[in-house]
């Protein structure tokens, strides 16, 4: 069923979208009901996530120093410099920036594992790598704000309300999901848990963009002309991940598999760990909840493209002597 769930979430986030839409528009009163649960479902969505990711091992993926290495200057340094100079180009509202920045300056830590195991990656290098990505992206987000967008975008990232959610919604679930990890070390009732838990990210992800596209309908549709042009950059983006990453897998000497992962991980960004975050922000820049979203869909679509690309023309196998 988790396979399954896996491979059907593009259509399925779709759906839900539309069928938010049609709910915003048509019964714009029962929207602000459904906004009380955006964010419980948003704290299970997290917490059901992180247990997934192995948390409790973190030392485990610095052993490959060469693979960690390319991993964290292509997502920390090559990435940033890359969407700080193609925004400060492009004549984008400080809300769309901050929703562009927001998603794509963050690597995904959930379904990039799933993409680079069905992409003939080595899922192993990347189980290992996803705590080391979500530790340090949470360090670097405030100073991405500050670079990126400036003293404005520092004050909105250090703000109360922010800073609540960071708290409330990604730490709290990430301590709550280190402990069950801990437990389920010595416990087979909390290993059988975590697993369960492993079938709650794409329904619960489901509800939440259902919510968001009820309760921001009339924001989608003040950006339909702006949703056009980040399209273009979201898939401009896509192809220069897969250039990245098999330049950084040639350079660093990567075998094949470990170069297909740092392809998948460059591709993939952690949208619904910054979608509380994006929800904090000022009023004015509820745009960037709307970013999001839009991302993560045009990403999941972009993985099936890469899953085909990747292995079979991008970074195949090479040639037996």
């Amino acid at each position: 069923m988790r396979d399954w769930l896996e491979r059907q979430q593009s259509w399925i986030y779709w759906l839900c979208i539309l069928a938010g839409l049609a709910m915003g528009l048509s019964q714009p009163d029962m929207t602000a009901r459904l906004e009380a649960f955006l964010w419980p479902l948003l704290g299970g969505l997290l917490y059901a996530t992180f247990t997934q990711v192995p948390l409790t091992r973190i030392g485990r993926g610095m052993k490959d120093w060469r693979f960690m290495t390319a991993l964290l200057l292509g997502n920390f340094v090559i990435i940033p410099l890359a969407l700080g100079g193609l925004t400060a180009l492009l004549p984008l509202s400080l809300a769309v920036q901050a929703g562009v920045l927001l998603v794509l300056l963050a690597p995904c830590t959930d379904w990039f594992i799933s993409f680079t195991y069905l992409g003939k990656g080595d899922a192993s290098k990347a189980i290992a790598a996803t705590p080391m990505l979500l530790l340090v992206q949470l360090l670097a987000l405030p100073v991405y704000f500050w670079l990126f967008l400036g003293v404005e975008g520092l004050q909105a990232a250090v703000s109360i309300h922010l800073l609540g959610a960071f708290g409330g919604l990604i730490l709290t679930p990430l301590a709550l999901a280190w402990m069950t990890e801990r437990l389920a070390e010595r416990s087979h009732h909390a290993q059988r848990l975590v697993q369960g838990l492993g079938m709650l990210p794409v329904p619960l992800l489901a509800l939440v963009v259902f919510v968001i596209a009820a309760s921001q309908v009339t924001t989608v549709v003040g950006l339909a002309g702006v949703l056009m042009q980040v399209l273009l950059i979201f898939v401009a983006y896509l192809v220069f991940a897969a250039f990245l990453g098999k330049t950084l897998g040639r350079v660093f000497r990567l075998p094949t598999p470990a170069a297909r992962t740092l392809t998948f991980s460059f591709g993939t960004r952690n949208s619904f760990v910054m979608l509380p975050i994006a929800l904090a922000l000022p009023e004015a820049w509820q745009a960037a909840v709307v970013i999001i979203v839009f991302q993560s869909l045009v990403e999941l679509f972009g993985m099936v493209a890469y899953l085909r690309w990747v292995p079979s023309k991008w970074i195949p196998e090479p040639a037996s002597p």
